[in-house]
């Protein structure tokens, strides 16, 4: 009996850390750690580019390989900008661009992403927050979507009554592959997914060894 109170003394206390850290996960509750950011700034102010784009619309260097390209590649200083409106991802070094992929992306692409169920790639400025096989899409480079600027607009647009004021800010979003012969969904820029980005698996087991937690990812229009 003693031993039961015990047990019970010490997992009373992670309850509610618990719940809050489930509350979190899905999209209705915000991270602590943002609200002072959030509430200082009456709305959303957009963040400057990270990156500067390609004058053409073709894709660039894609029948090279990266580490043709590079040989020396230093996954600290690579970044990704990905275009929306070109259906495209150019991985960077240094500030400079190495290789161009092509990319699909929400089945409802154009716009901001501002709900979870809207089926839209959220736009932005975001980093890598994790890296692993997916069994289905042979990679996931998941992004720390939400972030900061992502509660902002969420906030913003309810108050704006753009979106309801039960809507949940969604969450898993990342970078991936397709399901196995699956090409012609990049091919065809057929936009398949929930909100993701998404390649064809060569190429984003290519990027998935140029990139590590903490990457820059930036998605414009």
């Amino acid at each position: 009996m003693k031993n039961k109170w015990i047990i019970t003394a010490i997992a009373l206390p992670t309850i509610p850390l618990t719940l809050y850290f489930l509350i979190r996960r899905s999209g209705y509750f915000i991270p602590l750690e943002y609200v002072p950011y959030i509430f200082r700034e009456n709305k959303y102010i957009p963040q400057d580019s990270h990156h500067e784009s390609l004058t053409k619309a073709e894709l660039f260097n894609y029948n090279k390989k990266v580490s043709d390209i590079i040989p020396q590649l230093d996954k600290t200083k690579t970044s990704i900008l990905i275009e929306k409106s070109k259906y495209r991802l150019t991985l960077y070094h240094e500030g400079e661009p190495l290789k161009s992929y092509p990319v699909v992306f929400g089945s409802n692409p154009k716009g901001d992403k501002l709900r979870e169920g809207d089926s839209r790639t959220p736009e932005g400025i975001f980093k890598i927050r994790d890296l692993y096989p997916h069994p289905s899409w042979s990679k996931f480079i998941w992004l720390d979507y939400p972030n900061q600027n992502s509660w902002q607009k969420h906030l913003e647009a309810k108050r704006q009554g753009k979106i309801s004021s039960l809507d949940s800010i969604g969450g898993e979003i990342g970078i991936h592959g397709v399901p196995n012969n699956s090409d012609s969904l990049i091919d065809n820029q057929t936009n398949w997914t929930l909100g993701c980005i998404s390649l064809k698996n060569r190429d984003v087991d290519e990027i998935y060894q140029a990139v590590s937690t903490g990457t820059i990812v930036e998605i414009i229009p």
